[in-house]
């Protein structure tokens, strides 16, 4: 059915028709019809209020998609049809969360209903242990798409910002001349500057040495796999993926809650590393750490990011203490909160600012800053830590 077009006042009363859920109290007087009726009693059957809602449950504001997977399936079917993928992917979540719809992803056709997104992945993941053998390919089917869509848009963009990055830490003091760093070499000389020639006798340069295939770096991700970091393990798995193609860098990945589990052999496919992550658990940074010390071999080549809300269940000033200690060998030491959109998250404000005071500042960085925050730690810069994400 064609939509009516309404004038300027009408639409807005169809919006806060849409907004408000209809009732005695909305007060809009509009009538939905059409594919607007669809699209409230899809908004209706979530958070409540509906006509359709009103209907099957005689009471407002209470929402519900029943018990059965078949109902839900049709709902998810109408949400795709109705609203773009980003609210979508919003009221799945919603779903999820309010109304406890968990159990029902481990049946493969609602997995092939859904729109799959990070946070998608998240819940999979949590429920890994759970699942029936049936559903496991469904899932598995689902993550590799949310995975492969994320691998081409960040794998370019990484490869190219580290291996850049990884060219200028290779220093050299006699360069040719298409290799001078020009900045530096300037800075350095200064001293020689000549007022009545306005210029400077560069007697020392600085220049970028070329990459060769050799190991330049080493990189221990460690990641919190506790459930508040399911975004975050989503994301790591990814970039851990990208690095450990880079052959000059020598990528290791670990997640831990109060175990350590070393993923390092299944780099190659970040799908089997999720897989073999188990959300949710306690928290042990100091045990996970302890593992990542044990694994460094060259202190000054080595870069640990160590992804978590820093919550500790284990020895916290032990904690403090590895940090420091990797710290003092030359190692850099990279704290995130959180690898994900979703901003900063909660987390234990008196071990950010315990790391923060040994020089290793705790703060969220988004999947797109990330490269970025790698190349400074492998050029050994300051990182480059957003304002309003900082813990000072």
């Amino acid at each position: 059915m064609t939509q009516e077009v309404l004038d300027p006042a009408g639409e807005r009363l169809r919006r806060w028709r849409l907004v408000l859920g209809g009732g005695a109290a909305e007060g809009t007087g509009c009538e939905l019809v059409g594919r607007d009726a669809a699209m409230d009693g899809a908004l209706g059957a979530l958070y409540g209020g509906g006509d359709a809602g009103k209907k099957d449950r005689g009471r407002e504001r209470s929402a519900g998609l029943g018990a059965s997977a078949p109902s839900v399936s049709r709902w998810l079917g109408d949400i795709r049809t109705y609203f773009p993928s980003s609210v979508v992917q919003v009221m799945q979540r919603d779903a999820i969360e309010r109304l406890g719809l968990s159990t029902l992803l481990l049946e493969p056709e609602m997995l092939e209903a859904v729109e799959a997104d990070v946070h998608l992945v998240g819940t999979l993941l949590s429920l890994n242990k759970a699942m029936p053998e049936t559903t496991k390919e469904t899932a598995r089917a689902v993550v590799r798409k949310v995975v492969e869509d994320l691998e081409k848009r960040l794998a370019t963009r990484t490869r190219a910002t580290l291996t850049g990055a990884l060219d200028r830490s290779a220093r050299v003091s006699r360069p040719r001349h298409h290799d001078i760093d020009w900045n530096r070499t300037i800075a350095v000389n200064l001293k020689n500057y000549l007022p009545e020639y306005k210029t400077i006798v560069p007697e020392r340069l600085i220049g970028y040495g070329r990459a060769s295939q050799s190991v330049k770096k080493e990189v221990i991700l460690c990641i919190d796999q506790s459930g508040s970091m399911a975004a975050s393990v989503v994301y790591a798995s990814v970039f851990g993926a990208v690095l450990g193609s880079m052959r000059s860098l020598n990528t290791r990945l670990v997640v831990f809650d109060t175990n350590v589990v070393d993923l390092t052999d299944q780099l190659d496919d970040p799908v089997d590393v999720l897989f073999g992550t188990q959300l949710g658990g306690g928290t042990d940074i100091n045990r996970a750490l302890a593992y990542c010390q044990s694994q460094i071999t060259r202190p000054a080549d080595t870069i640990v990011v160590l992804i978590s809300d820093l919550y500790e269940g284990g020895i916290r000033n032990e904690m403090l203490k590895r940090v420091a200690a990797m710290k003092a060998s030359g190692v850099q030491f990279v704290t995130l909160l959180a690898l994900s959109d979703e901003g900063t998250p909660a987390y234990d404000r008196e071990h950010a600012a315990a790391l923060s005071a040994l020089g290793a500042p705790a703060f969220a960085c988004t999947p797109d800053l990330f490269p970025e925050v790698m190349a400074a730690a492998i050029e050994k810069r300051p990182l480059p830590i957003p304002d309003m994400n900082t813990h000072q």
